[in-house]
């Protein structure tokens, strides 16, 4: 049945295309919301990059994201981009914002509803936006990420196309990272607990901040006990998936939803995540992973005989939206 009376207008980043090549979980979830409500006979815009691939209507403004183009003004891409979506409006009855906190600052220059999935609070100076705006309406992705005040609607759990990430027909032995190169995603965590626990790692990802690649995980990339091999997209996790025995996730800041922890179980492969922040709420501890407070209890749960991965469930938790 079409929903064809209601028109939505999906706003995605334009850090990367939607949906990304390889790495970018904002506008993956952006993509996996607009292809579901396709699916579910809505009309949809989206608001993204030219070369974004999408079953809805495509408007764009800005040709490539500006992480992959270094000719482009990431200033410059994302005002054309929010304002473009703001001045067509009236087009629409919702406007589903995924573009943190500046999109905010159009809400009451229109008559149409804005919904704001915050995907993060990158950084306490941006507050006062949010401040300024906390009566507008808001969907967090877990409940440890939400700020008080805000007018929350509900918590809305990232979810993924499970039809991406088969389960593979046997696991392997390594353990896998995958994630930002960065020291809030705990790296170099995961190479002590290989370390300790006598397993190869494989960490794949873009490097965010170089300064601590090469200070902290560089010197231990021997290419025989820890591999780093780049940023992967949906094929390159799977081929990691297939090859590993666990999933290690050792946020050193409270995570806000950890998109790769859903994917790695929709994939079988168990994860051994920091108990911080919204990992209690994707992973079910001792069924579908560990949650552990340190290396050391994360190299003991490494050493654990995990049960072969056809045994392995799906999530039970709300994490998995599609498939």
């Amino acid at each position: 049945m079409r929903r064809s009376d209601k028109r939505v207008a999906v706003l995605s980043p334009v850090a990367w295309r939607t949906p990304p090549r390889q790495y970018g979980a904002w506008e993956t979830v952006a993509s996996n919301i607009t292809e579901g409500l396709i699916a579910r006979g809505w009309e949809v815009t989206l608001f993204a990059t030219r070369d974004s691939v999408t079953r809805a209507h495509l408007h764009a403004v800005v040709d490539r994201g500006y992480e992959e183009d270094p000719a482009i003004d990431p200033k410059v891409a994302e005002y054309l981009h929010i304002s473009e979506a703001f001045e067509h409006a009236a087009e629409f009855d919702l406007i589903h914002s995924h573009y943190d906190f500046m999109a905010l600052t159009y809400i009451r220059l229109v008559k149409t509803p804005v919904l704001t999935t915050i995907h993060g609070f990158s950084s306490p100076r941006i507050m006062p936006v949010y401040e300024k705006y906390r009566d507008g309406y808001f969907v967090s992705i877990s409940d440890s990420d939400r700020a008080p005040g805000l007018n929350y609607l509900a918590t809305v759990y990232n979810g993924i196309d499970l039809s991406l990430y088969p389960l593979p027909k046997s696991g392997g032995d390594d353990l896998i990272f995958l994630g930002r190169i960065h020291p809030d995603k705990g790296v170099h965590l995961a190479i002590e607990v290989a370390r300790l626990s006598g397993r190869p790692l494989i960490i794949a990802g873009i490097i965010q901040d170089e300064l601590y690649y090469r200070e902290r995980l560089k010197p231990h990339i021997d290419d025989q006990k820890v591999h780093y091999i780049g940023p992967v997209g949906v094929a390159g996790k799977n081929e990691l998936f297939a090859r590993a025995c666990a999933l290690i996730h050792l946020n050193t800041i409270p995570e806000r939803f950890g998109l790769i922890l859903a994917e790695a179980n929709a994939a079988g492969v168990p994860v051994i995540a920091m108990d911080l922040g919204s990992c209690r709420e994707v992973i079910k501890d001792g069924q579908t992973g560990f949650l552990v407070n340190n290396v050391d209890e994360g190299s003991a749960r490494c050493r654990t005989r995990f049960r072969n991965r056809s045994e392995h469930l799906p999530p039970t938790g709300p994490a998995i939206l599609f498939g």
